[in-house]
This record gives C-alpha cells, sequence and structure tokens, in this order.
C-alpha cells in the first residue's frame, strides 16, 4: 500500500469517524428515557418504547463502529493495515474504501 492510498484512507477515516461521532450524539437524545408523566396516549408511548429500542441498538452498533475505526485509524500506519487477520491476503481497496474499520477481506468475512 503506497502513500497516497494511505492518505485517502485518512481522509475516509477521519470523515467516518466525524460523521460516527454526529451519529451517536443524535442517537444518545433519541434514547433518553420517556417520562411517565408525558400525556402522549398508550399507542404513541408504546410506539415511543419501541422505537427507543431500535434507537439504543443503533447507538450500540454506532459505538462499536466508533471504536474499530479508532483501533484502524492507529493500525493505518502500521505494516499489516489492509492484510486479512485470517488468510493474511490483501484487503481490496474498494472494500476498505467502504469499510475501512474492516479487518478481513470479502471472502473471509462471509
Amino acid at each position: 500500500m503506497n502513500q497516497e492510498e494511505k492518505k485517502a484512507f485518512r481522509q475516509k477515516i477521519l470523515a467516518t469517524l466525524k460523521q460516527v461521532r454526529s451519529d451517536i450524539e443524535k442517537l444518545v437524545e433519541l434514547t433518553k428515557p420517556i417520562p411517565p408523566e408525558n400525556a402522549i396516549g398508550r399507542v404513541s408511548r408504546m410506539d415511543a418504547i419501541n422505537n427507543k429500542s431500535v434507537n439504543e441498538a443503533n447507538l450500540r452498533r454506532a459505538r462499536m463502529k466508533l471504536t474499530r475505526l479508532e483501533a484502524a485509524l492507529q493500525k493505518l500506519d502500521m505494516p499489516k493495515f489492509g492484510i486479512c487477520t485470517r488468510c493474511s491476503k490483501p484487503i481490496q481497496a474498494a472494500r476498505l474504501m467502504y469499510m475501512p474499520e474492516s479487518t478481513c477481506c470479502v471472502r473471509c468475512a462471509r
């Protein structure tokens, strides 16, 4: 992997980190407890509780992605970046641009 590719990956990781952090902020707001004194009606309250559960799951996934992206950023300058952890072959550049946190090639990820 040459320096230009690494620079492109760094920019992609930083942009994705910014987006994920923004998403996490929004999801934190959406997962705040629903006060029982809200007079929103029984069905609306059930819908709000369901939406809160969905947002909590999204928040967990976003936090995991944030952790993986931060790890990828730290590993970017290491010789093993872009190498599949299972088969030790290079991960396709398109996959790394789409999912910079990838540690496996497409074949091994299946």
